[in-house]
């Protein structure tokens, strides 16, 4: 794709942050705390990044999706973890709000996690309901002025210093499925909400990630967000955007595990040469090198189409979300053979790539869910 001068602009400013502010010592501390860094998220919130693509009325910059997607390829070539922390706001934590908000909805709470103030989180996944994300059980019972909410949600990331936090809950128990569900905006204080204990992963270290609980919980109906029993496909549109942006993580993971292959080719040298110029070693780079290119092509498509409010933008954001996570993690297992045994070593990058890559493949709809999506817009 051919970059307008402002695209350039936006990713050259995105990659001159990274490389400043994203600080070897910075990037350990997260591998090995797991702990979120509130220094660096005010950092990258005073640089706009966290309402990259949210109208300026509610705090943001009010960029295209085109402009997000560099955004989140550039911080992740550096730091897949910190990415998500701009991530957020600007998809899942945002998203339901920009679909389904009130005018009163929007300027309370989609405004602060525009600016970086509060954290805005989403909770779909259940025990129970993951792939099917229409087997939610958690329930809201209308009481009065309030709905009362009881279950768990899952895997939720950011939970843990989570200000508020998007609940799909099932509000017409006599339907099943995806229909009778709806979303609601809960206070992370309300009485009954309670954390499980942050799950210890394999990857993304750094961006915490935990059970969120429900016990009687009192949510005022002004916090309903969008139409009753509606809010699944709130969800749905939600998740859209969402692919788009882990395809984008996934073409910064891919690109950085290039970078740390071609760099540790040139150095490397067995049998008296770099290892870069035997034809087994330079194939791999050559293939990865195409592999990436192809997913970018997507990844910016998709973009444009969603920037173009195109039809056909949902399966496109399904089609690059599919095949830029399986790039990525193709990418990384090339980067670590390169490497060698020094490949499955902390103490060089492609290690911690090959465990983040990982989760590109699972997170907002896996591969199997992207390729029902994909199939059946074209057997339909």
């Amino acid at each position: 794709m051919i970059f307008s001068e402002k695209h350039q602009l936006i990713r050259k400013l995105v990659r001159d942050f990274a490389e400043k502010e994203f600080t070897q010592e910075l990037l350990d501390e997260l591998e090995e705390t797991g702990e979120f860094n509130w220094e660096i998220h005010r950092k990258m919130a005073a640089a706009g990044f966290m309402g990259t693509k949210i109208p300026r009325e509610y705090g943001g910059q009010g960029s295209d999706y085109l402009s997000y997607a560099i955004m989140i390829e550039e911080l992740a070539r550096i730091s897949p973890v910190l990415s998500i922390y701009a991530n957020t706001s600007n998809s899942l934590g945002g998203g339901p709000l920009l679909f389904a908000g009130t005018e009163e909805q929007l300027k309370k709470y989609l405004i602060p996690a525009a600016t970086g103030e509060k954290i805005l989180v989403f909770a779909l996944t259940e025990p129970g309901a993951g792939s099917d994300a229409g087997g939610v059980t958690t329930t809201a019972i209308p009481d009065g002025d309030y709905f009362v909410l009881n279950g768990r949600k899952t895997f939720i990331s950011g939970a843990p210093m989570a200000d508020y936090c998007i609940i799909f809950a099932r509000t017409d128990l006599t339907q099943k499925g995806s229909r009778g569900i709806s979303a609601f905006i809960v206070d992370m204080k309300l009485p009954g909400v309670s954390l499980g204990k942050d799950e210890d992963k394999m990857g993304i270290r750094g961006y915490p990630t935990c059970d969120v609980i429900l016990e009687d919980v009192r949510v005022h109906k002004s916090d309903l967000l969008g139409e009753l029993n509606r809010g699944f496909q709130n969800a749905m549109k939600t998740l859209d955007g969402g692919r788009l942006g882990v395809a984008a993580q996934s073409c910064g993971i891919g690109q950085a595990c290039l970078d740390e292959a071609v760099k540790y080719a040139k150095e490397r040298k067995q049998f008296g040469r770099r290892i870069a110029d035997f034809q087994g070693i330079s194939f791999m780079i050559a293939d990865m090198a195409a592999e990436l290119a192809a997913a970018k092509e997507l990844t910016y498509n998709a973009a444009v189409l969603k920037d173009m409010n195109s039809k056909d933008a949902p399966v496109a954001c399904s089609i690059a979300k599919y095949y830029a996570s399986e790039m990525c993690n193709r990418l990384a297992y090339k980067a670590v053979q390169i490497h060698g045994g020094y490949g499955y070593i902390k103490d060089y990058r492609v290690e911690r790539l090959y465990r983040d890559a990982r989760i590109m493949t699972i997170y907002e709809g896996t591969s199997q869910v992207q390729q029902m999506v994909i199939s059946a817009s074209l057997l339909k």
